[in-house]
């Protein structure tokens, strides 16, 4: 008979799709993991992974079972949870996947999260939109702040949190002006640092420079906007960077902040999580302080 010990080392491999790094998730040497994979096969008669050296994926029966455990598993969570708030207080961990464009607002709602619910401990993971609806859907994350373009809304929850505007930050020496708006064409031309082509900020921007037939000067390309910050601070590189950072930095030395315009850019973020019912306790929690601060 197939444990949840068994479904849970079988969740942890599709997450990692490792062998080292799920038996490290799971507590045992990978040997250790390597061998109750085996026995799962053994009882089942049926090859669950594809051999090799390297993990190579699973078989078709492999697949199918790990949708299945990731059903029972899910399912186990929400029991906990609703045990464990019996009394009233909802705790647990919760994981939040945060595109880099919204890391403040993320930390923002931490301070709100923890405030009314300070039994969860929320654990904020940067990672790209693409990375995020992987993550909900291997059970990586609980819930997740991206881009509404592009979820899939027939398998995710989608609710819309604020629209993105974008500001070009950029050294005082480098400075077109001191206050008011830039437009793209002169940004294109300013030595930029820009996030890496594979998140989907900067193929928003490329595709903003690209319809009005703009090659951007970048020198430089990053997985997250701190160094970008540093660069620009030290009057190395302009960057863009959406509104609320700045914000909520509350002005970087060294640099003017000017609106991007002509055209205005705007991108619809919002929270998304998995359609459950009942729904994990902690992500209901999130979703309430949501909310209410939309509402406030």
């Amino acid at each position: 008979m197939i444990s949840l010990k068994d479904l849970e080392f079988l969740s942890a491999l599709a997450r990692h799709k490792h062998f080292a790094r799920a038996a490290e998730e799971c507590g045992v040497t990978q040997p250790a993991f390597s061998m109750r994979v085996r026995k799962m096969e053994e009882r089942l008669d049926t090859a669950i992974v594809k051999r090799g050296n390297r993990f190579q994926g699973f078989t078709p029966q492999g697949e199918a079972l790990v949708r299945h455990a990731r059903k029972v598993m899910d399912g186990v969570r929400v029991l906990e949870e609703e045990f464990r708030s019996a009394s009233g207080a909802v705790t647990g961990k919760l994981a939040l996947g945060v595109i880099p464009t919204a890391i403040a607002y993320a930390a923002g709602l931490a301070g709100q999260l923890r405030t009314v619910y300070p039994g969860i401990t929320l654990n904020i993971q940067a990672a790209s939109s693409l990375k995020i609806q992987q993550g909900l859907e291997n059970g990586t994350f609980d819930a997740g702040i991206t881009y509404s373009e592009g979820v899939s809304r027939d398998m995710l929850r989608v609710e819309r949190l604020y629209d993105e505007r974008y500001l070009l930050l950029v050294p005082r020496a480098l400075a077109p002006r001191a206050t008011g708006a830039v437009g793209w064409t002169e940004a294109a031309g300013l030595p930029l640092s820009l996030l890496e082509p594979g998140m989907q900020n900067r193929r928003i921007l490329d595709r903003v420079f690209g319809e009005l037939g703009l090659v951007p000067n970048v020198i430089a390309e990053t997985s997250g906007f701190t160094a970008s910050v540093v660069m620009a601070a030290e009057g190395v590189a302009a960057t863009v960077v959406p509104e609320g950072l700045v914000r909520s930095l509350g002005g970087v030395g060294g640099t003017v902040a000017l609106r991007l315009e002509a055209p205005l850019v705007e991108k619809e973020v919002s929270l998304v999580s998995q359609v459950r019912a009942p729904g994990l306790g902690t992500v209901e929690a999130l979703r309430r302080v949501v909310l209410s601060d939309k509402q406030g």
